[in-house]
């Protein structure tokens, strides 16, 4: 009887590596390391294509772009934000390993027009507001079912240049008749699905 290997278990807690890959731009079809941890979906490329055809249809070429990342995970729209020649992109996570391979990446593709910081990201959009800084395209891709949606949106109002729009991903559409009073503010201007994944482009209703 021939003697099988054992399987290998991996420790509990360690973190498995997968990766994504840019799908436009100076890096296309760069494949990015990503590490797996509790919460992180890598918006799929099917999604990243529709989110930026709409951006482009928009707002243009991305030249003159600036761009928060504020729940950065794998880091795949804002790499590939910057992959299209955005002027800046700010990626924002609380988690140190995830940090660290976001600056790996970035050091991967020597891209200088990408800044990484590590902290809560509704104290970071706070503290960015209070600098006075704005940007054209603002990401929210936070965890599910944290009600971080609901509490990141009112704080990237201020943080919008005119005419800048936000891309949110949520489990649920944000376009149902009973849309939730934080979303009063905001106008969808795009909105698809993908498997289980409702993304959307959001802009901010003229001030009454």
């Amino acid at each position: 009887m021939q003697n099988k290997k054992p399987a290998k278990v991996p420790v509990h807690g360690a973190p498995h590596s997968k990766q994504v890959r840019i799908i436009g731009g100076d890096w296309k079809r760069t494949p990015l390391p990503v590490l797996e941890a509790q919460g992180l979906r890598p918006t799929p490329d099917r999604v990243r294509e529709t989110v930026f055809n709409w951006l482009r249809h928009l707002q243009g070429d991305w030249d003159d772009k600036q761009v928060l990342d504020l729940f950065a995970g794998s880091g795949a729209l804002g790499f590939e934000a910057a992959s299209r020649g955005a002027q800046s992109v700010t990626l924002v996570d609380a988690n140190t390993a995830i940090i660290r391979q976001l600056e790996a990446n970035r050091d991967k593709v020597k891209a200088s027009n990408v800044t990484v910081l590590r902290g809560d990201a509704l104290a970071v959009a706070q503290s960015l507001a209070l600098r006075g800084q704005r940007f054209d395209v603002i990401f929210v891709d936070p965890p599910y079912q944290q009600d971080l949606l609901a509490r990141s949106l009112p704080l990237c109002a201020p943080l919008l240049k005119e005419g800048g729009l936000v891309y949110a991903e949520a489990e649920h559409a944000l376009t149902d008749a009973d849309a939730p009073d934080w979303l009063a503010p905001w106008d969808v201007v795009r909105c698809d699905k993908a498997g289980m994944v409702h993304f959307h482009l959001l802009g901010l209703r003229p001030a009454a």
